[in-house]
């Protein structure tokens, strides 16, 4: 096994248990907060696929496809304490959106060499990830973060656990 195909396992096995937290959720299940401080389900995961999208442009810039037009102000940090269904996108539209990222994720990451995923990451990426392979390797990381907090909603909501 390589560095590439390393870092693509631990992207592949946090989306399985992201989305596996996710596939039984309502819409209005997504709305669910861990903690009245936290976000919900929705900002997260649009807050994911918006970073994903951003990290891996800096990286390699021109690799990601372009998300809808006004995604990065739906998901910001002004946003967080909106409850507005209508406000964000579906759980359809995010997870269709997070597919065509991860799929493009993956692509410019098979794209590396080794040398590749040795260079800097970008200066304002540098504190939390210093190389290009650290960006790549937080893609499964924040979403593994993130599902923590699913998986507490899924116990606040009746869910038994999955993992």
């Amino acid at each position: 096994m390589n560095a590439r195909e390393a870092i693509k396992l631990s992207i592949d096995s946090a989306m399985f248990i992201s989305l596996e937290y996710l596939a039984d959720l309502s819409e209005k299940d997504m709305l669910q907060r861990p903690h009245p401080e936290c976000n919900h389900i929705k900002w997260q995961m649009g807050h994911l696929i918006l970073s994903e999208n951003q990290m891996i442009n800096g990286v390699c810039p021109g690799s990601m496809p372009g998300l809808p037009d006004g995604f990065a102000e739906r998901y910001s940090k002004e946003t967080t304490n909106s409850d507005d269904a209508a406000a964000f996108n579906s759980k359809a539209e995010l997870r269709q959106l997070l597919e065509e990222q991860r799929a493009a994720t993956l692509q410019a990451l098979a794209s590396q060499s080794d040398a590749d995923l040795d260079k800097s990451a970008p200066e304002e990426m540098l504190a939390y990830a210093p190389t290009v392979a650290d960006v790549f390797s937080l893609q499964g990381g924040h979403w593994m973060m993130h599902a923590g907090q699913w998986a507490v909603i899924r116990r606040q909501l009746g869910r038994p656990p999955l993992f």
